[in-house]
């Protein structure tokens, strides 16, 4: 059994060492980039359709109130003219429209919560991003410096074995 182990050890070791060889930390750092660019935008969608939608909140129950006023009023006049049961119905309508103006009141509460939510996870991908670039920036520019490096040092042996070259030559 244990041929079997040693087998499996090496291959997988095999594998793993052609894994890494073939994995380019540059591309990697741009994908990474790229998935965060796409999530972010879905956030940022997500949070404009959360917007759209305190908006429309917002706009009926402003449409709510005015017709809870419109009923306060015609209570008023239904007490001024006398007519004490038309007053009555009158609050109930108006009270009415008071409780579903408390509902959209706490719809409100809980977009502008969602909303909250949405922006600092926005916040928190755009740092996140900002951190990604920066390290791509960093990476791209060990290369070019590893390139260099690499390039002089070729330069460098050659030069010193030519006039290694020659001395023996000498």
């Amino acid at each position: 059994m244990g041929v079997f182990t040693r087998t499996y050890d090496i291959v997988n070791s095999n594998v793993n060492a052609m894994l890494d060889k073939a994995e380019n930390p540059e591309k990697m750092i741009r994908l990474m980039a790229r998935e965060m660019e796409e999530t972010l935008g879905r956030v940022k969608a997500a949070r404009n359709g959360a917007l759209a939608a305190r908006r429309d909140i917002e706009l009926e129950l402003n449409r709510v109130r005015e017709r809870a006023d419109v009923w306060a009023e015609r209570a008023r006049l239904a007490v001024d003219k006398g007519r004490d049961d038309l007053a009555r119905e009158a609050l109930v309508e108006k009270r009415r429209y008071l409780k579903r103006a408390d509902a959209l009141e706490q719809e409100l509460v809980q977009a502008d919560a969602m909303l909250g939510r949405y922006q600092e996870d926005i916040d928190a991908l755009e740092a996140k991003l900002k951190l990604v670039l920066e390290k791509k920036r960093m990476l791209v520019q060990r290369h070019v410096r590893a390139q260099h490096h690499q390039r002089a040092e070729r330069h460098l042996r050659r030069l010193d074995t030519s006039h290694a070259m020659q001395r023996f030559n000498e």
